[in-house]
């Protein structure tokens, strides 16, 4: 199984229309690929959040073919569409894992 994980620290006027913008846009447009099994997004706890909160979204896919073939058709617009809508408002990096 493979893990794609998106830590993005938001900033704190951002904050609110950001998850909502998660929970009915992004995520469901990232489940409908249908690349991916299951989802996660957490809150990072004990995390200075003067500046806004940290959050991890992982996305699970059964197989490495499945994130090659989403980094390759989907990743891109998908990515553009959060930096189009929230600009400098936000920061991310990914990672990819695989579960032992």
């Amino acid at each position: 199984m493979i893990i794609y994980n998106i830590t993005v620290k938001v900033a704190t006027e951002a904050n609110e229309e950001w998850l909502k913008w998660m929970r009915e846009t992004h995520i469901p447009e990232m489940m409908a690929t249908g690349l991916f099994t299951e989802h996660r997004m957490s809150r990072l706890l004990e995390q200075d959040d003067s500046e806004g909160p940290t959050y991890a979204i992982q996305f699970y896919t059964a197989t490495a073919e499945d994130y090659n073939i989403f980094q390759s058709r989907h990743q891109r617009a998908l990515r553009k569409k959060g930096y189009d809508k929230f600009g400098d408002r936000f920061i991310a990096f990914t990672t990819v894992m695989e579960v032992l």
